[in-house]
């Protein structure tokens, strides 16, 4: 039944059927301007963004592609310094060598490619991805109304497997998707079971059970129509009309076909959203004006965060006790699980730093994987050392949590080429090159 899931959602991405809210956009683009109010918004209501005009995106690869053939010839100087100047240089005149029709004065041409975020947030909120349906980058709560979206225009092709995902999908309570699956999953075995006995053919839709634990659900009705109900009115024991809903073998090909859908039921997971890494590259001074983090954070509302810190303060000050170093852990504890996610910086020896976006329960291992895709040096050893000093070293810290490391909400961490190849890279012509070109094209201009 996996397999059947994969594929439907691989036949889906092929025909390319699904009409999702607006197409969502990669972070790392780097032109920015307005655009309609039906475009996916990955920022606040007052930030909207377009990617990168093909003319843009044709002179940044043409840049990128001239930069590393000069870097080939050793006599090319490959600092910090001459990059950044050698791409921005390639990409100005390839937008005026390229540029179709009157070209936009600067000022017009700045202003629209600004974004209008607070300066002093880290980042303008969380995003997320969904390769199995498309590869737009969006908030969460985007991503939830296009998935049921999604879901809901499959459902005239394919029913039964359609209505499973939704449920699992388009409903918040684990503990009450549960229970639905379950009830569900004893209507079909009832029939499987007893196919010619009545009463497993009708459920009183006023029954208390069907109430509470199935007809509230999001996708619930349309899997008891797949499975072959169908709703009526019918005399119910006292006399009145009622609705009900009756099976019928003509509505399913077999009587058989439900089991199918009973280990459709039980095996569909929840379409999972993979948290994109919000990749940003800032100079010192940026890195030092964007402190802030948004709500989005957050666990809790920034309003319910202030109120708890108030009334704690005002409690220790009360209690004038002193405070044990188990009790410190304790509240420190208490203090990062009020974060859903975390910012984690890591500075170069040049001092670019590289930013990213992860769930305060990832591991470590996902920031050294996060860092090495990023290096120049691809797949040489290094070490990331916390702001106290700690050196995190793979082998012993991979498989720590944010939390462990005390690494939430926000951290700087250092770079530093592992002692072991430093000779490699001090013989390297790209010595004093830390990050991928490709990469460093992201630095924002002051």
């Amino acid at each position: 039944m996996a397999d059947k899931i994969k594929k439907f959602f691989q036949k889906k991405k092929v025909e390319a059927k699904f009409k999702l809210a607006g197409p969502g956009h990669k972070l790392s683009e780097a032109s920015m301007s307005s655009q309609s109010s039906n475009s996916s918004k990955r920022e606040p209501p007052a930030v909207k963004r377009s990617g990168l005009s093909e003319e843009s995106k044709v002179a940044a690869e043409a840049a990128l592609a001239r930069l590393q053939q000069k870097r080939e010839n050793p006599s090319f100087n490959t600092s910090l310094a001459a990059i950044q100047a050698q791409v921005r240089k390639e990409l100005e005149n390839e937008r005026a060598s390229t540029s179709a029709g009157p070209s936009q004065p600067a000022e017009l041409e700045k202003k629209e490619s600004e974004v209008d975020l607070p300066r002093n947030f880290a980042a303008a909120g969380v995003y997320f991805k969904c390769p199995i349906i498309s590869n737009d980058i969006l908030p969460r709560d985007e991503w939830k109304a296009n998935i049921k979206s999604f879901l809901y225009e499959q459902l005239e092709e394919e029913r039964g497997l359609t209505a499973c995902l939704i449920i699992q999908s388009c409903n918040n309570n684990r503990e009450k998707i549960d229970t639905c699956v379950e009830t569900l999953c004893k209507y079909l075995e009832n029939i499987v079971t007893h196919p010619e006995e009545e009463k497993y053919q009708k459920i009183r839709m006023s029954n208390r059970a069907f109430c509470e634990r199935v007809q509230p659900m999001e996708g619930a009705m349309e899997l008891l129509f797949a499975a072959g109900f169908r709703q009526q009115k019918l005399t119910s024991p006292d006399g009145t009309e009622e609705d009900y809903l009756v099976f019928g073998t003509e509505n399913v090909e077999s009587v058989e076909s439900l089991v199918t859908l009973i280990d459709a039921l039980r095996s569909a997971e929840p379409i999972q959203l993979e948290l994109d890494r919000n990749l940003q590259v800032l100079l010192p001074s940026q890195a030092a004006c964007k402190v802030q983090l948004p709500a989005s954070f957050y666990a809790l509302t920034p309003e319910e965060i202030k109120r708890e810190h108030q009334l704690r303060t005002e409690a220790i000050e009360r209690s004038q006790m002193l405070r044990t170093k188990a009790m410190r852990e304790k509240d420190e504890m208490r203090e990062m699980r009020k974060y859903k996610f975390a910012i984690i910086r890591v500075r170069f020896p040049d001092g670019i730093l590289l930013q990213g976006t992860f769930s305060v329960y990832e591991r470590y291992t996902e920031i050294h994987e996060f860092v090495q895709e990023n290096l120049e040096h691809n797949g040489l050893p290094f070490i990331l050392n916390t702001p106290t000093g700690h050196k995190l070293i793979l082998e012993e810290d991979a498989n720590k949590t944010l939390i462990d490391l005390r690494l939430v909400p926000a951290t700087v961490l250092t770079f530093a080429w592992h002692p072991s190849v430093l000779d490699e890279i001090n013989n390297s012509p790209n010595k004093d090159v830390f990050l991928k070109p490709e990469v460093m094209v992201l630095v924002q201009e002051v």
